[in-house]
């Protein structure tokens, strides 16, 4: 298990990191370069935080790039986290967006994985919004979240949950039909959040520093809210596990409401937040991840609760206010 060995584990390992200015690969750059792997990351933007060592960071949009530089970095290991997302309403800009980042870049990726050979495990990180969300969403609150598995009905919720699901079948057929024989693992990740990143638990935190108000919607909504540190040591898990393959949800196992979110950061800043209710013609959702497979494969899962998360992002915004002040 990757958890149970030192930091020299992955020494050797040559890993690509697509995303890696994102929230949850600054979570897997330090954690790799921990363990000793070199470490290749691209993303379309620099970094905002200085590469740990052992990672080198080429700035390039995975859709149009040359892959040369990756072909000639000869990666055995793949963690696919470039993606774009809309969590709200998607727009008609999104569209082209999502074709471009969502779907033709994890093409691309598959195409040069089984064309360069020498990879032996790809992560891509997927979505529960891949979900049929009948099996979440609710005309009315709902007491308890609905435990998606593995096994729950596949229908995807937007365009950014077909992507997701068709970027899965795409790289299962370029591993079966292509003639790569990588182990494929699609990590469903639900609600991320963690340091320096735009998710709505960010935001309130932002705002509950500035003494700002914030909009709520659905106070009674229960997501399963996952820290970004908790993601990262699940996709390496993932990716030199031998057991795991497949479809793997990834979330912390626990629906917790939009309320708690709101009280959690008002105790770790000591502060009131200023909520302004608005009212939304929407269903309320009630989701959490079934995380039997991910225990059975990993002999792990997430340990952070919703409390210590947020006082860790609430932590390193203070420090974001400090270093601009």
């Amino acid at each position: 298990m990757v958890g149970d060995r030192t930091s020299a584990d992955l020494a050797g390992e040559r890993v690509l990191v697509t995303g890696g200015a994102g929230v949850i690969a600054r979570e897997v750059l330090e954690l790799l370069a921990i363990r000793g792997a070199r470490v290749l990351s691209v993303d379309r933007l620099g970094l905002s935080f200085q590469p740990p060592p052992g990672v080198d960071h080429t700035v390039a949009d995975l859709a149009t790039a040359d892959f040369g530089p990756i072909a000639a970095f000869r990666p055995r290991t793949i963690l696919h986290l470039a993606a774009t997302f809309e969590r709200s309403v998607e727009s008609a800009e999104f569209w082209e967006q999502n074709w471009s980042d969502n779907v033709v870049v994890t093409h691309r990726l598959a195409e040069i994985a089984a064309r360069a050979g020498g990879v032996e495990a790809f992560v891509f990180a997927s979505s529960y919004l891949v979900y049929r969300p009948t099996q979440y969403l609710f005309p009315r609150p709902a007491g308890d979240a609905f435990p998606l598995t593995e096994e729950s009905l596949l229908e995807p919720r937007n365009l950014c949950g077909s992507a997701k699901l068709y970027g899965e079948a795409e790289l299962a057929f370029a591993r079966d039909v292509l003639g790569g024989r990588w182990r494929t693992v699609a990590a469903r990740i639900f609600r991320v959040y963690g340091r320096g990143s735009r998710d709505v638990v960010s935001r309130w935190v932002r705002a509950a520093l500035r003494g700002d108000p914030i909009e709520l919607y659905h106070a009674e909504n229960r997501f399963d809210y996952i820290f970004s540190r908790d993601v990262a040591e699940g996709l390496i898990r993932m990716a030199f596990e031998p057991r795991a393959h497949g479809a793997i949800n990834l979330g912390s196992g626990r629906a917790r409401s939009v309320a708690d979110v709101v009280a959690a950061i008002e105790a770790a800043t000591g502060t009131s937040l200023h909520v302004e209710m608005r009212q939304v013609d929407e269903p309320y959702e009630a989701s959490q991840a079934g995380l039997d497979r991910l225990r059975a494969c990993l002999d792990w899962s997430p340990g952070l609760d919703l409390e210590a998360g947020i006082a860790r992002v609430v932590a390193h915004e203070r420090d974001v206010l400090v270093g601009t002040a």
